[in-house]
């Protein structure tokens, strides 16, 4: 690769791992059925695995970012820039609230779940109200209705 432009320092390094069972590999992959992941990086040191697990560390530090775009961040719905902060105000909470919700409530796969997850299992989930109010009427044959009935609640 020629790196010229790029400021004095700059690196490639590119990692091969065996994929996991189920990972869709690129078509470049398929050639050797390994997985290729590359960054660049002008960071000093000739450590790669310290390089590469800092490089881990702030992809997960985007997760939060990649999930409050799920939440509505991902439409700036207004032509007024107030109006598009105060809708960016309300994916913010949002997603605080369901990943408070998340921590408090679910167990297991769901609790690391991603926002989309949770929308398509649980917050999709067929219920109505019943006659007094006070309570939802889950459709039982829902595969996700044990885990909301399994939920703390304080009622």
């Amino acid at each position: 690769m020629d790196l010229s432009a790029w400021p004095a320092g700059t690196r490639v390094i590119v990692r091969r791992e065996r994929p996991r069972p189920g990972a869709q590999l690129s078509l470049f992959d398929t050639v050797e059925g390994m997985r290729h992941t590359a960054f660049i990086t002008d960071q000093p040191g000739d450590d790669i695995a310290v390089l590469e697990l800092f490089q881990r560390q702030r992809a997960r530090a985007e997760n939060p970012i990649r999930d409050t775009k799920a939440c509505g961040l991902a439409n700036l719905p207004f032509d007024c820039v107030v109006n598009n902060e105060v809708w960016m105000q309300l994916c913010f909470t949002a997603h605080d609230l369901l990943a408070w919700a998340q921590a408090i409530s679910l167990t297991g796969p769901l609790r690391r779940a991603t926002p989309k997850t949770l929308r398509h299992r649980l917050l999709h989930v067929a219920a109505r109200v019943t006659p007094s109010g006070r309570r939802l009427d889950l459709d039982r044959t829902w595969p996700w209705a044990p885990t909301l009935l399994a939920a703390p609640s304080d009622h």
